[in-house]
Formats: structure tokens, sequence, C-alpha cells
């Protein structure tokens, strides 16, 4: 039987807290945001078929802009310089359709 320990529970929030600044700050560049653009990084659990264990969503807030939602089906730590390009991609192209949308 495996116990809790609040030091390693620690440790481990500490350590996805330091991978999510670090990816973070690899989004914004690699997004081009803003100062006044936000960006939100969480890695959840993916209970879908056919999906990864850990799934890592973006929200991108942008202002004047709807919010998006990007994920890339990954934990935090596996994420590579490959999966901050398609974001980014995708992300100007989901910009590009909004600009160009009827409701726009």
């Amino acid at each position: 039987m495996a116990f809790f320990s609040l030091k390693d529970a620690r440790a481990r929030s500490a350590a996805r807290s330091a991978d999510a600044a670090r990816l973070k700050g690899e989004l914004r560049l690699g997004m081009r945001l803003g100062e006044d653009d936000v960006l939100a990084v969480n890695e959840i659990a993916c209970a879908e078929p056919g999906c990864a264990d850990r799934e890592t969503i973006v929200l991108v807030m942008r202002a004047g802009e709807p919010t998006r939602a990007l994920r890339i089906a990954r934990g935090m730590d596996a994420i590579e310089a490959d999966d901050i390009d398609r974001l980014g991609a995708e992300e100007d192209s989901l910009r590009r359709e909004g600009a160009t949308s009827p409701t726009a």
C-alpha cells in the first residue's frame, strides 16, 4: 500500500507549475501574443476513447476577440517544439476564419 506524502505532492505541484510557466512563455512567443492578451494552460485527464491519458488545454484570450480553446494530445511535460508550432498555426487559422466570418 502506498502512502500519500505531502512533500511529494508539493514537489509534483511545483514541477507542474514550472512546466506550465515554461510552456506559457513558449506559446506567447509562438502565437505572437501582446501584453493585453492572456493565456491559460492546464493539463487534464482525457477520458475519451483513443485519447492520450493526459492532454493539455490552452485557452487563448486575445483582447477584443472570443476565447479559443486549443488542445495538445499529451501532458505538459511531453510537449515539443513541433506541438507549439502546430498550435501557433492553428491559432493563426482560427483568427483568419474569425476575421472573414459574416458574423464577425
